[in-house]
């Protein structure tokens, strides 16, 4: 058993999980007659061997970054977000509808308009889920997975049967927004060799130093993190449990919203038929619970995901390995993060007499926090 402190613990534990999810899609191409230095090679020159690669790959992160941190906030609070991918989807829609319907309006109004209206469309979404959480007790992860059917059959409606014809190209498809209401920056498209890369980058930035205040230096971060780790003594100390649930879930689908923001008026530049849930919004999952919720933890994580997709493309193409080995990957490497516990037992950490203990397992029960996983029982089953 290897001996390290508590905070090396944390980065290896992930880097392991990598790492073990890179071997088992090698496994898995060998079983299969493929050469994985060869697909490895491939993937990584794909997304980072030339500007266009590299654009791609930071465009595909943008999104990410937002749902991963919608997701973090409310694994904070104690709950589990799953309905990012509709949330996500209800901010794409809203802006692509501002920017449509005032194509004309200056670019300095246009586009802060379309970005605040589609977070605000996101928060909603995730506000129904706190809102029944906080009163009436109800599950997050039912309801935000009906959610998300519900928000992915409303939008189709939105678009067919309410969005004006003069809006759209066809029943699938709206027009594309004027430059008025785009994220896309020229400059930064030619500097990265005409790729889709667009200013959703620098609002993801921003997004990452929001969060870290929010939660580091801010009383509402304070109490969202106490009702999260004990609900009983947060209440006991005057923080309202129900303002906090509902404030959390507001805030995860703001920010969820705008990964949807970014990937409508950066990436496409028109909203089309969603045929199923957004996959930034399960990939903002992933992103979150591999870089552990933390704001390095989670702007890594994105540029990650962000090379094993983009690098995918490439990988099929050159290699001719077919995509779905990059699904494998990526499955195996959440699998190992979700046995994290597992890994952890191959360190040993310091307390603070600087002596060396094995990782403990706490207890739980069924009144034990929000969602039943979050207090700690001691020796005489004190909270």
């Amino acid at each position: 058993m290897i001996k390290v402190s508590p905070k090396i613990k944390r980065i290896l534990v992930p880097i392991i999980s990598i790492i073990a999810g890179f071997l088992v899609g090698a496994i898995i191409m060998l079983i299969w007659n493929y050469n994985p230095i060869q697909a490895y090679s491939s993937m990584f020159a794909s997304a980072l061997g030339n500007m266009n690669g590299i654009g791609e790959t930071i465009r595909e992160a943008s999104p990410l970054i937002f749902t991963a941190i919608g997701f973090a906030i409310a694994s904070k609070a104690g709950f589990f977000n799953i309905g990012l991918p509709g949330q996500a989807q209800a901010g794409w829609l809203t802006s692509i509808w501002i920017v449509l319907a005032y194509p004309n309006m200056p670019k300095i109004i246009l586009l802060p308009l379309a970005i605040i209206v589609g977070t605000i469309a996101g928060a909603l979404v995730a506000g129904v889920a706190g809102y029944l959480r906080a009163q009436f007790g109800t599950n997050e992860v039912i309801t935000t997975i009906m959610l998300n059917y519900i928000v992915l059959y409303t939008c189709q409606y939105l678009m067919q049967q309410v969005m004006s014809p003069n809006l759209r190209i066809d029943t699938d498809t709206t027009k594309n927004i004027s430059s008025n209401g785009s994220l896309k920056i020229n400059w930064l498209t030619n500097m990265f060799g005409g790729s889709r890369i667009n200013a959703g980058i620098f609002l993801a930035l921003v997004a990452i130093i929001i969060y870290w205040f929010l939660m580091k230096k801010t009383t509402m971060g304070f109490e969202i993190k106490s009702v999260g780790a004990n609900p009983f003594a947060s209440r006991y100390a005057g923080m309202s449990s129900k303002k906090n649930i509902i404030l959390s879930m507001l805030l995860s689908g703001s920010f969820a919203g705008l990964g949807g923001v970014v990937q409508g008026l950066g990436t496409y530049q028109n909203y089309f038929t969603q045929t199923t849930s957004l996959d930034i919004g399960w990939d903002g999952l992933s992103v979150a619970l591999l870089g552990g919720s933390t704001t390095i933890g989670i702007l890594l994580a994105a540029i990650l995901f962000s090379i094993l997709k983009i690098g995918g493309l490439g990988m099929q193409t050159i290699a001719g390995i077919p995509y779905e080995i990059v699904s494998i990957v990526i499955a195996a490497i959440i699998f190992f993060v979700a046995i994290s516990y597992v890994i952890g037992l191959l360190f040993k950490t310091k307390d603070k007499k600087n002596n060396y203990q094995q990782p403990q397992r706490k207890e739980r029960g069924p009144n034990n926090g929000i969602d039943g996983s979050n207090i700690e029982v001691g020796k005489k089953g004190q909270i």
